[in-house]
C-alpha cells in the first residue's frame, strides 16, 4: 500500500479530516480541527490514493511535555500497522521531552503499552461535557 506522509497542515481538507474523526473518534468539526492542528507543534497526516486515512498531532513545549492526541485511522486501515507508525512518528518527533503523555480511548490502552506508555496514578481532567466523557469511559468514579 503506497502511503503519502506529511507533517504539515498546509493543504489539508479539514472537512475530509473531520469525516475521518467522525468515523474513528467522534465528532470533531472541521473549523475546530484547523485551529487545533495549527496550534500543535507536531502533526502527522497519512494519505492513500489521495484520501486522508490517518492522522495525529502532539501539543508540545519543546522541552518538558509533549501530549499526543487525536490519533485516528480509517477503519479499513486499522490493523495494518498504520496507527502504530503514526504513534511512533509522533513519539520520535517528541524525543527529548521529559515526558510524553496521552489519554487513550477506553479499551485501547494495550495498544499504547506497546510503546512503553504506563498508566498514571494521578492523571486528572476537566471536561466541558462531563456526562459525555463519563459515558465514553474517560472518567473513573471518584473514591468515597
Amino acid at each position: 500500500m503506497a502511503l503519502e506522509w506529511t507533517e504539515s497542515p498546509a493543504g489539508i481538507d479539514w472537512e475530509e479530516l473531520s469525516a475521518l474523526y467522525k468515523i474513528a473518534l467522534g465528532d470533531k468539526p472541521a473549523a475546530e480541527l484547523a485551529i487545533v492542528f495549527a496550534n500543535s507543534r507536531y502533526c502527522c497526516f497519512v494519505r492513500a490514493h489521495g484520501r486522508i486515512v490517518g492522522a495525529g498531532r502532539a501539543l508540545a513545549d519543546g522541552l518538558d511535555t509533549s501530549y499526543l492526541c487525536d490519533i485516528a485511522v480509517m477503519p479499513e486501515y486499522q490493523g495494518t500497522g498504520l496507527g502504530k507508525h503514526i504513534v511512533a512518528r509522533l513519539v520520535a518527533l517528541s524525543h527529548g521531552h521529559k515526558k510524553i503523555l496521552l489519554y487513550a480511548v477506553p479499551g485501547k490502552e494495550p495498544f499504547y503499552r506497546r510503546f512503553g506508555f504506563k498508566r498514571m496514578a494521578t492523571a486528572m481532567a476537566l471536561f466541558d461535557n462531563e456526562p459525555l466523557a463519563r459515558e465514553r469511559g474517560f472518567l473513573a468514579d471518584e473514591p468515597p
